[in-house]
């Protein structure tokens, strides 16, 4: 968890050594909150650290309005995936309509993902939580997309009918409702 040292003022704007940076990066808009979040997800997550953070200048200052050296953007990755948190404002609000999946093995998993996220914030229904920015997490097991895709319709809707029951979703009451014989 720990952070890279900034670039200097002139630094590239190429991704920093080590960054995995993907062809496609989330950048997810804080009101202020970037790095704070950023340093959330890492301890949440063992794989993930904080590579880089961009600062404020004088550059722009009388559009964005902030402070000069207050944080601009930060680098991080989680699992290999490369997000952007950038402080941009009080101008847009995260909701449902996005949401990041994290898949889990087991009941343990679950159970530290679903706790270290929802702190602070909202538990929801189905698996999904909203953590304490306001960024809506699905914590999925695993197998989960197959059980509610088996091609024995019966397994498939009882599956189904024991997750819409669900807030954090139990591992062990999904496979004995897939398994089970009506």
């Amino acid at each position: 968890m720990s952070a890279s040292p900034e670039p200097s003022p002139n630094a590239s704007l190429n991704p920093s050594p080590n960054s995995s940076r993907s062809k496609i990066t989330p950048c997810l808009w804080f009101d202020g909150q970037a790095e704070d979040a950023a340093r959330f997800y890492t301890s949440v997550f063992k794989n993930a650290r904080i590579n880089r953070i961009s600062r404020y200048g004088e550059a722009g200052r009388e559009v964005h309005g902030k402070e000069p050296g207050s944080v601009l953007t930060v680098e991080f990755e989680i699992e290999g995936q490369t997000f952007v948190g950038l402080n941009g404002g009080p101008h847009f609000k995260f909701n449902e309509a996005v949401s990041f999946q994290v898949f889990c093995d087991t009941q343990e998993e679950i159970d530290h993902f679903w706790q270290g996220l929802s702190a602070g914030g909202a538990e929801g229904v189905c698996g999904w939580l909203k953590d304490k920015y306001g960024v809506s997490w699905q914590i999925v097991p695993s197998m989960l997309p197959q059980l509610i895709a088996d091609p024995d319709s019966a397994k498939s809707e009882r599956t189904m009918r024991a997750l819409l029951q669900m807030k954090k979703l139990d591992l062990e009451v999904l496979r004995r409702a897939h398994a089970r014989q009506d």
